[in-house]
């Protein structure tokens, strides 16, 4: 029950970061014209280009823009820590939505460094739709916690 509860925490935590995460990334939408030409822009090696592009934008770019690009990293860390200590330790369903939405997040994370890079708009939707993903595997993981801490009936 404890544990249930710890995991309901978690899923509650990971919504509303996703959240920030959210109107963070709306700020940068329509507020934030990145430069054309960075570090990392139109890199022929996208992992080296990635890395000098989220180098960039942290330390010298927009910080509307610094802000998401660092909140999506720590979000995938904190995705990544919270699959693997939930995985094999109670609800396989739990578990799988926690993998599910920590590759979400992993996702969104690769498609914004692209369209950091190279400025493809689908880079962006495809960011969109993963976090939206992400969204619906922490809130269904949040519910099927919280159902799993209900009292049974004839226990109260």
């Amino acid at each position: 029950m404890k544990r249930m509860r710890r995991v309901y925490a978690v899923n509650l935590a990971a919504c509303v970061l996703l959240l920030v995460q959210y109107l963070l990334g709306m700020v940068v939408n329509v507020y934030v014209v990145l430069p054309a030409r960075h570090p990392g822009a139109a890199a022929a090696d996208y992992f080296s280009g990635a890395a000098a592009g989220l180098a960039w934008l942290i330390s010298a770019g927009s910080g509307w823009a610094a802000a998401h690009a660092a909140l999506g990293m720590a979000l995938a860390a904190a995705a990544i820590a919270s699959a693997v200590l939930t995985w094999g330790r109670g609800s396989r369903a739990i578990a799988g939505l926690l993998v599910l939405g920590a590759l979400a997040v992993i996702g969104a994370g690769f498609n914004g460094a692209s369209f950091l890079d190279y400025g493809h708009a689908f880079s962006s939707m495809i960011m969109a739709g993963l976090w939206a993903l992400a969204l619906a595997c922490y809130a269904a993981g949040a519910l099927l916690a919280a159902l799993a801490c209900r009292p049974g009936p004839g226990s109260g």
